[in-house]
């Protein structure tokens, strides 16, 4: 059964840094991508940061470039969002999500994505 935890939300001031990971289970890292979205109250899902391994992809949205940084650790099947330099405006419930590389599709949507975990909160405080 394929299975996504994210962890390691919590609160830091602005300028400040958080590492978010999704510990993977039931699947092999290579075959899948792994992306990182978050949610804030009242506005869309948003597509941050995708990595796949068996493609030697990564990809960023605009509005993190530069500040996160996506990784995985396969021997560990854990994939991580390094946060840096973070914002108010990055508060927001992060989710992760794992989309089979046969299946391909636009990596910032989220219909894209069968597989998800249940979200970690970051509050970020100015």
């Amino acid at each position: 059964e394929v299975q996504l935890q994210a962890s390691g939300g919590g609160s830091v001031q602005a300028g400040g840094s958080l590492r978010l990971s999704c510990a993977t289970f039931g699947f092999p890292l290579d075959d899948y991508a792994v992306t990182w979205f978050r949610q804030a109250p009242g506005r869309e899902r948003e597509g941050l940061s995708s990595i796949a391994i068996g493609d030697d992809s990564e990809y960023y949205a605009e509005s993190v470039k530069g500040r996160f940084t996506i990784s995985a650790d396969n021997a560990k099947n854990t994939v991580y969002l390094q946060m840096n330099s973070l914002k108010p405006e990055d508060t927001a419930i992060y989710y992760c999500a794992a989309d089979p590389l046969t299946k391909p599709g636009d990596w910032d949507v989220p219909a894209t994505y069968p597989y998800w975990g249940q979200g970690t909160l970051v509050t970020v405080s100015s």
